[in-house]
């Protein structure tokens, strides 16, 4: 009996030592498994007479030993199968089914006892004996089971087929979302918005996932349409991270090219800084020789004026010679012809005042060739006391044709006097000498224009007096001796001055000779009675209206201004600036041809306009007498010069 209870108790552990090792691994196992396992451990069938057992083997169909089978469990494409640890069985319920029924209080008894011994041994370190006898009976155990774990094998085969056709994973509607993120991030990036195509249509699947999402929380929820609309929306934003993989390509290229035009850059700027330094050195070498050619160009005004003030030679000559002459002759052959007739109103009237002889005689010839008239012309030279007989002779021996010629002396007016005319008095004064010929007192002007001893002659100034010289008449045409008469000048007395004194032509071009060229504006008997824009006019060739002048008394007018200028405040010196005071408002501008100026110092007159001129004037230091006349120039004026007279070859004075 003893021996029967303990093959019993042996095979009884054999059977449940393998279930016991396998209860924690089952435990998490749904409900419907660990019902299919517990019916699995009932189904074992104990012999109904336990008396027989022995040693030997029973009849194996007496008994079925079944083993549970293993759910695998999916979770985001990983499977993991649950062990024996996992299962639990229940606290309730029958563990093992007998069919003796006389001998079941005995078996639980035996079963419980075997239960507590094999968690006992399970809590004992296993032994590899143990292990291995376990594996063996796990082995035959599943022989024994093989129908029912067939069965389960197919229904998970069937189950794995089934997820692995699904192609979307778990929680379709969190990488929906996300999707939908990663989509409203690529319509907001500049290479979408320049793609309007592609713009448009990402915005029409976010609209597209928006709708399908719904109020969806889980993947239960989704629509059976949900993966092809994830994998669109995949398709999608594949192309927009095509684009901008571009984008970023295309601003590699734009870095690079901004590297590049930066290196460029770089060298330019050195090329700029080296350029610079030559710069410098060239401006340095440009005002030194600014500075020399400002030194040169003192150096030429200096020479330029001194040559202009001092006579050549044969001009120095030639009076000496002519005076000579002059008292070599009698009282008789010293006459002029036609002296009756210089007052005759009717005739026309040129007056010259100059202390030039070869000049004079230039523009008398010039005058009576050109003229269509020349039996109505009556020229009046005045010069001074030293070149008065010079002059004279000069006239008697070449006669002016049918013109009328008178000459006088300046000294025979005796009314010119310091007391009468306030600029006689100031040429006359130490100061006024001291100003001009002592180049390095403290009142002497830097320019060298101004000290022309010319203004300190009588004559410049006689203009002013035209009405006292000439009483009995009622025009004059006054002329310079630098100019030369292309033209007859007989229509200049028919001209209407419309109640003007003075016809002159005027010299205002652009911004140059206007009246703030010539008067100091800053003055203000100047700035307030005379505009600095005013059109200047010329001195050279004048048709004054001497009726006019003495009616409104010019002469009067000219004294009152030089008496303010005595100090030289107003104005410089010289004739042109008195007169513009003088006539202010009183000339009248004639026609450009008349009189054709700067053939005295700009190189720059046309051939056309000086052709085209009734009358050209050398105004400015190169006469064309002196050897630094304008060489293109000359030839106008030598046109009047008679070379083989014997007067000019005596003083070796040639073209």
């Amino acid at each position: 009996m003893r021996l029967r209870n303990l093959v019993f108790g042996l095979l009884s552990l054999s059977v449940l030592a393998p279930i016991l090792l396998y209860i924690d691994s089952f435990s998490s196992f749904t409900p419907s498994f660990k019902q299919e396992f517990l019916e699995d451990v009932t189904a074992l069938i104990l012999p109904a007479d336990t008396s027989n057992l022995n040693v030997l083997p029973q009849d194996e169909s007496s008994a079925v030993l079944k083993e549970p089978i293993g759910i695998i469990y999916t979770d985001n494409h990983t499977k993991t199968i649950l062990t024996d640890k996992d299962l639990q069985l229940p606290d309730t319920g029958r563990a093992l089914s007998a069919t003796d029924e006389d001998a079941q209080p005995r078996k639980d008894d035996i079963i419980k006892q075997v239960i507590q011994s094999a968690n006992q041994e399970k809590e004992e370190t296993r032994t590899d004996r143990g292990a291995d006898q376990e594996s063996h009976q796990l082995k035959q155990q599943s022989a024994l089971n093989s129908d029912k774990v067939g069965e389960k094998d197919a229904l998970l085969t069937k189950t794995n087929k089934q997820t692995d056709q699904s192609p979307m994973p778990a929680a379709w509607e969190r990488q929906l979302r996300d999707r939908l993120i990663k989509a409203s991030v690529y319509l907001s990036l500049p290479a979408t918005k320049n793609n309007r195509r592609f713009a448009r249509e990402l915005r029409m699947w976010i609209k597209e996932v928006q709708r399908v999402l719904g109020d969806a929380i889980k993947d239960s929820d989704m629509p059976k349409n949900a993966y092809e609309k994830w994998k669109a929306m995949d398709q999608l934003l594949q192309k927009g991270k095509q684009m901008q993989y571009e984008c970023a390509n295309e601003v590699k290229k734009l870095r690079a090219m901004l590297h590049s035009t930066e290196e460029q850059l770089r060298v330019h700027k050195k090329q700029t800084m080296s350029f610079a330094t030559m710069v410098e050195k060239l401006r340095a070498m440009l005002h030194s020789t600014e500075e020399q050619l400002q030194v040169h160009k003192k150096q030429t005004m200096f020479l330029t004026h001194l040559t202009a003030k001092t006579l050549p030679k044969g001009l120095h000559c030639l009076p000496l010679r002519l005076t000579t002459e002059y008292y070599n002759l009698n009282s008789s052959e010293q006459q002029f012809p036609n002296q009756e007739i210089l007052d005759n109103p009717l005739l026309h009237h040129i007056a010259l005042f100059s202390d030039n002889v070869l000049a004079a005689a230039v523009v008398v010839n010039s005058t009576v060739t050109n003229s269509k008239h020349p039996s109505k012309l009556v020229l009046h030279l005045v010069s001074d006391r030293l070149n008065y007989a010079a002059m004279r002779m000069w006239f008697l021996v070449n006669p002016p044709g049918k013109a009328t010629i008178q000459v006088q002396n300046i000294d025979e007016f005796t009314w010119l006097n310091s007391s009468y005319s306030p600029v006689l008095k100031q040429l006359h004064s130490q100061s006024m000498i001291d100003y001009y010929f002592r180049a390095h007192s403290a009142n002497s002007d830097s320019n060298l224009k101004y000290r022309n001893p010319k203004y300190l002659s009588i004559l410049n100034h006689l203009r002013f007096y035209l009405p006292e010289i000439f009483p009995k008449l009622n025009k004059v045409l006054f002329l310079d001796d630098d100019i030369v008469v292309q033209k007859d000048l007989i229509g200049l007395w028919s001209l209407d001055l419309k109640g003007n004194v003075n016809g002159a032509v005027e010299t205002c071009r652009e911004s140059f000779h206007r009246f703030d060229t010539y008067l100091n504006f800053s003055n203000p008997l100047i700035s307030n009675n005379f505009d600095p824009r005013a059109c200047g006019w010329a001195y050279g060739m004048n048709l004054f209206d001497l009726e006019e002048w003495r009616r409104q008394n010019i002469t009067d007018v000219y004294h009152s201004w030089q008496k303010l200028n005595h100090d030289r405040q107003l104005w410089k010196l010289g004739t042109l600036p008195p007169g513009l005071i003088t006539l202010w408002k009183r000339t009248h501008p004639l026609d450009r041809r008349w009189h054709v100026l700067g053939l005295g110092y700009n190189p720059n007159v046309s051939q056309i306009e000086i052709e085209r001129g009734a009358v050209i004037h050398y105004n400015g230091n190169m006469k064309p007498w002196l050897e630094i006349g304008i060489p293109k120039y000359r030839k106008y004026w030598a046109k009047y010069v008679d070379y083989v007279n014997v007067y000019l070859r005596e003083c070796n004075i040639n073209p």
